[in-house]
């Protein structure tokens, strides 16, 4: 075979097979399209082996295979709690743990899942297969194909010559396709963090009685040294999965104008200094743990901050960007699955137009970007700035500052700017088809219940069958007739729904300001008034999820 000729044609090459590429690609193919998924890595997931928290939005929000069905999740999110060391020497410490799920909605109702991001890609990748997409993997892509200024497929490390109608570039925050094609440009250092992450095994025991279902950030002055610098590093961040516990740091390649930091020296001292001072760690979490791994990972995290990046391209002729190789990464949860999934969501919808239209021009898939910026939630995450502002506390040593982008971030002030793009996008599902709102409890009800039994993926789905042999309680009885009544209300309501959904779209708009002018008055209120439900209504959330796990798992599919 020459080597300029191409080996084979499909309609779409998906490149690389993390969080978004295999939603991408299982969209393409359910569409009847040819579709190739190519992955570097020897194995699925090989390069994103270490966890994090995804985020509840973009489970509800997302693909409906991953609503729908049974991932591998470590853990249910019901919380934050923030450390905000002042001296960690005398322990004066101070804490912030707002933002929680109330009981009886939690455990249940999360905000979120920690889960390890091998297993679940691995799971993903399973159901791209499932569709019908074809996989190859120890696959580098060096390259594209041109013809006549549009791209028409890749080339190998090997040499080979794959065309396609469309390639859809999911390489992650490391993929270098983008700017070998033109389409974006090289980070820069200020926009780029690198996290140190150490994976510890831990007994289930201790993790459920020590952390229950929160996760633990912490924040503290640059000169202790026990944390990256504020509004570079993220402090430390700890998360809990089923059997293990995650200390991350994380800390932007350089300063802004300033020298490249010793990444590898630094690091070290600030995971030194706080686990040997830190009261909670030192004495709780120490005396459990046993290291496992020790994890580098790269991430884009303020490119959505630099106009001038965000307003590039993610499209050209005959190719699209999604996720991280599109800079579209959450700049204060550090998370970019959520933004992965929607961005692969809308890019498979353009893909499948775009081939149905014999169109893959530049001008076409356009479309692709306009959504993007469209899309309210990502758009929020990109932009959002309450973790980047940390560095003007340290500049003033304020301390009322620190709280504030503290609270707003990470804490109960978060909904006076996560509150617009969240309502907007549930409106618009729910305008689209009112049944999604059994759908969104139905998947809290079952993401639990997996978390309870240990049971996902195809395995789990097997064995349902056969978990319930007994008679049912009286609240498990009580929870199907609610689960049956509500399909039928949202059935015969659903026109009425639509309307009322349509209606408040608009109104929408100004609950980010409404929230923002009426939580510094109902926060106190709601704070106490929290804390006294917490023990009155423990009874009635183990009874909740009493009648969750011991339900036939079937009732919430």
């Amino acid at each position: 075979m020459n080597s300029k000729q191409t080996s084979e044609i499909y309609d779409v090459v998906v490149v690389g097979a993390g969080f978004g590429g295999p939603v991408a690609a299982k969209k393409c193919a359910d569409a009847g399209l040819k579709t190739l998924m190519l992955e570097r890595s020897e194995n699925v997931g090989e390069k994103v082996i270490s966890g994090l928290t995804i985020p509840f939005y973009g489970f509800l929000f997302g693909p409906a295979f991953i609503r729908d069905g049974n991932p591998p999740v470590e853990r249910p999110v019901d919380g934050i709690i923030n450390y905000i060391i002042k001296d960690i020497d005398t322990g004066d410490i101070d804490i912030d743990d707002t933002l929680r799920i109330p009981k009886p909605l939690s455990p249940i109702i999360a905000f979120g899942y920690n889960a390890y991001c091998k297993p679940f890609c691995e799971w993903e990748v399973q159901k791209a297969l499932e569709s019908g997409v074809e996989l190859r993997t120890a696959i580098t892509v060096t390259d594209v194909i041109r013809e006549n200024g549009c791209i028409k497929g890749i080339v190998t490390e090997r040499g080979e010559r794959i065309g396609a109608k469309i390639v859809i570039d999911a390489e992650g925050s490391q993929g270098l396709l983008a700017i070998k094609s033109g389409v974006r440009k090289k980070y820069p250092p200020d926009t780029i963090s690198l996290a140190d992450i150490y994976d510890y095994e831990m007994p289930k025991e201790a993790l459920d009685r020590i952390f229950g279902h929160t996760i633990r950030f912490c924040w503290g002055w640059d000169e202790q040294k026990i944390a990256p610098p504020l509004g570079h590093g993220n402090g430390l961040m700890v998360w809990p999965y089923r059997n293990s516990v995650h200390f991350m740091q994380d800390q932007c390649l350089r300063k802004d104008g300033g020298p490249v930091y010793n990444l590898k020296r630094d690091l070290k001292t600030y995971h030194s200094n706080i686990t040997s001072k830190l009261p909670w760690w030192r004495d709780e979490i120490a005396p459990h743990i046993t290291i496992r791994a020790r994890m580098w990972e790269g991430f884009e995290i303020f490119v959505g901050l630099d106009e001038t990046l965000r307003d590039m391209p993610n499209h050209t002729d005959g190719m699209i960007l999604i996720g991280d190789v599109a800079g579209l990464e959450n700049t204060e949860l550090c998370d970019g699955v959520p933004t992965a999934w929607f961005s692969a969501d809308i890019a498979a919808d353009v893909v499948i137009e775009a081939i149905r239209a014999k169109d893959t021009s530049r001008e076409f898939l356009k479309r692709y970007d306009d959504r993007i910026k469209a899309h309210p939630i990502i758009q929020w995450a990109i932009t959002a700035t309450n973790r980047y502002n940390l560095r003007y506390a340290q500049q003033d040593h304020d301390e009322e500052q620190l709280k504030k982008y503290v609270h707003d971030g990470w804490g109960i002030g978060s909904f006076a700017h996560a509150s617009t793009p969240l309502l907007t996008v549930m409106l618009q599902l729910i305008e689209k088809d009112p049944m999604v709102i059994s759908q969104w409890i139905k998947m809290y009800l079952r993401y639990y219940y997996n978390w309870h039994h240990e049971r996902f993926g195809s395995e789990g789905q097997k064995d349902r069958a056969m978990i319930l042999k007994k008679d049912e309680s009286r609240g498990t009885q009580r929870l199907k007739m609610g689960l049956k009544l509500l399909d039928i209300v949202l059935k015969v309501l659903s026109p009425l729904i639509r309307i009322k959904a349509r209606l408040f779209m608009p109104l929408s708009q100004h609950v980010n300001p409404f929230m923002a002018a009426v939580l510094p008055k109902i926060e106190p209120f709601y704070l106490r008034l929290r804390k006294r439900l917490e023990e009155k209504s423990a009874p009635l959330g183990k009874k909740i999820v009493d009648a969750v796990v011991g339900t036939n798992p079937s009732i919430f599919e």
